[in-house]
């Protein structure tokens, strides 16, 4: 998938790996948050990413001109995970509307552990 942005200047096209990369870095910014996930769907196993893969745990898909974004994470024991998701998805649509001018419609979280350090 590959985003299309039109303006006087003439048309931007931003990969989908470049959507997948910014979203995880901001998400990976914010307080709380330990790593992203993987889920392997034929299993059920959870696997951890580090930076290097941290697209795997982000899925976007583009519906009316707009972007849904869902991330598997992993948080840390102790904080309110309903806080640190609210965080979240607040940061991913800021930088990702900010860095891509995309319209962000929704952020679905999904937290797939916790890690005690």
């Amino acid at each position: 998938m590959e985003c299309k942005i039109k303006n006087s200047a003439g048309t931007i096209f931003i990969s989908e790996d470049v959507m997948l990369k910014v979203v995880g870095y901001a998400a990976l910014e914010c307080y709380g948050i330990v790593a992203m996930s993987s889920k392997r769907a034929k299993d059920g196993l959870v696997e951890w990413l580090g930076r290097e893969n941290l697209s795997k745990g982000v899925q976007v898909r583009m519906v009316d001109d707009q972007l849904d974004v869902d991330l598997f994470i992993v948080v840390e024991y102790g904080i309110s995970v309903a806080e640190v998701c609210k965080t979240i998805v607040e940061v991913v649509r800021y930088k990702l509307e900010s860095m891509t001018g995309v319209k962000v419609r929704s952020v679905n979280i999904s937290v797939e552990g916790i890690r005690v350090q």
